[in-house]
C-alpha cells in the first residue's frame, strides 16, 4: 500500500480514456464510413498518448 505522501502516477489512464473517447466519437461516424471510425480510434489513442506525455512531464517536474 502506498504511503500517505506518495501519489500514484495515473497519467497512463489518459491512453485508455482517449481510446474510449475515440470509440464514442467513432460510433457517430460508423454509419457513414468505417475509415472514419478507425480514424477516430487512432485520433483518440494519439490524444491519450499526448496527454500521458504532458502529465508525466508535470509530475516528474515536482
Amino acid at each position: 500500500m502506498a504511503e500517505s505522501g506518495d501519489r500514484e502516477d495515473r497519467s497512463t489512464w489518459a491512453v485508455g480514456g482517449g481510446l474510449f473517447l475515440g470509440i464514442g466519437v467513432g460510433f457517430f461516424f460508423l454509419k457513414h464510413s468505417a475509415l472514419a471510425f478507425s480514424g477516430c480510434l487512432l485520433a483518440g489513442l494519439g490524444l491519450g498518448l499526448l496527454l500521458t506525455a504532458i502529465l508525466s512531464a508535470f509530475t516528474k517536474g515536482r
